[in-house]
């Protein structure tokens, strides 16, 4: 399972929990392996109608996930909001992830209470869905894998905004981004994966820079909705003095 936010720290590892059974981090996700709830008992005692209003509302306008809808779909993975997307309960220290197994994004109802948060975790989410089309990605066995996509995650989906990180409490200024990008990446390992801080900061570091600076579909990093606008019309203009070649 891949991770979208983890909004608390991970649980304190126990020695020698890479040999430990890995459950991929499905157990953040508990509604996964439970049989599907009757449509009136998700329309009253669950978030599932809000839920799915915010993020018809995201794929319409929000102007990053609707560039990684477009990237997708030029890629040959078309995604479909019934098929696609699944509202659930999870965990209390996760917003969001992709089900590699299923390709289907998670979005956890009873913790996305705010339209920005829709936005930004599906926009993460949307990045993961696109590096599992364009790539063999090893999202169970690869701990480097994983590591490259949370970075390009991170790095793309507004998660380190300014504004985001103000809203955190966390303040800086010199290469303050890339801090964030690392941090964020290493707490998604370790929310999803049985490895030791130590493994993860390695697998995180090991592929940094490439990862970092791999800025596709966007073509830059949308450090506002405003530059994530701008993004967009250059993709859709990318092939527009070609395409008659």
């Amino acid at each position: 399972m891949g991770q979208g936010e983890a909004d608390s720290p991970p649980v304190a590892e126990k020695k020698g929990a890479e040999e430990e059974d890995d459950d991929f981090g499905y157990w953040l996700f508990p509604d996964r392996n439970k049989k599907p709830q009757s449509f009136l008992v998700r329309s009253l005692f669950t978030f599932h109608n809000k839920c799915q209003l915010m993020l018809r509302l995201t794929l319409e306008t929000n102007p990053y996930a609707r560039l990684l809808l477009e990237a997708l779909k030029q890629s040959g993975c078309t995604v479909f909001n019934d098929r696609h997307f699944s509202c659930e309960n999870c965990d209390g220290c996760v917003s969001g992830g992709f089900d590699a197994a299923t390709s289907q994004i998670v979005l956890c109802q009873n913790n996305i209470r705010q339209q920005s948060h829709m936005n930004r975790v599906v926009a993460h989410e949307l990045i993961h869905a696109f590096d599992h089309c364009r790539a063999h990605v090893d999202w169970f066995k690869n701990v480097k894998h994983l590591a490259c996509s949370e970075i390009r995650a991170a790095n793309l989906s507004g998660d380190c905004t300014l504004m985001n990180e103000i809203a955190r409490f966390k303040f800086g200024l010199k290469g303050h981004h890339q801090t964030c990008v690392r941090d964020r990446a290493i707490r998604s390992i370790l929310a999803v994966r049985k490895v030791s801080k130590e493994t993860a900061e390695k697998a995180v570091d090991e592929v940094f820079d490439a990862c970092f600076n791999d800025l596709e579909p966007f073509g830059r990093i949308p450090h506002s909705k405003a530059d994530a606008k701008r993004a967009y019309r250059d993709f859709q203009n990318r092939d527009r003095y070609t395409a008659n070649l």
